[in-house]
């Protein structure tokens, strides 16, 4: 039987590349709203960052995530993408 491949992805963070699931999608609606897709099925551009707090800062300080969209992301934005991040690692831990 053949071993089903699986699907990896780069961290923007860390520049690591990881199976998807072990990942967090971030992405930019077509209205133009940046937010976490837990699920990875929410239409638009989509961004992948380790489920870490450190990776996500890193991607922000870097402008990974601005690279990625082609748009600036403001502080509320950068703020409430670390919210949802928090938010979720209490769910998964």
């Amino acid at each position: 039987m053949k071993e089903k491949k699986v699907p990896m992805r780069m961290c923007v963070g860390c520049r690591e590349m990881k199976p998807k699931r072990e990942l967090i999608r971030v992405v930019k609606s077509p209205e133009g709203a940046v937010s976490m897709d837990p699920t990875g099925r929410k239409p638009g551009r989509g961004a992948y960052v380790c489920k870490s707090a450190e990776c996500l800062k890193k991607a922000i300080k870097h402008k990974q995530l601005e690279r990625a969209f082609e748009c600036a992301l403001g502080e509320e934005t950068s703020a409430s993408l670390l919210n949802e991040l928090h938010t979720l690692e209490g769910k998964t831990e």
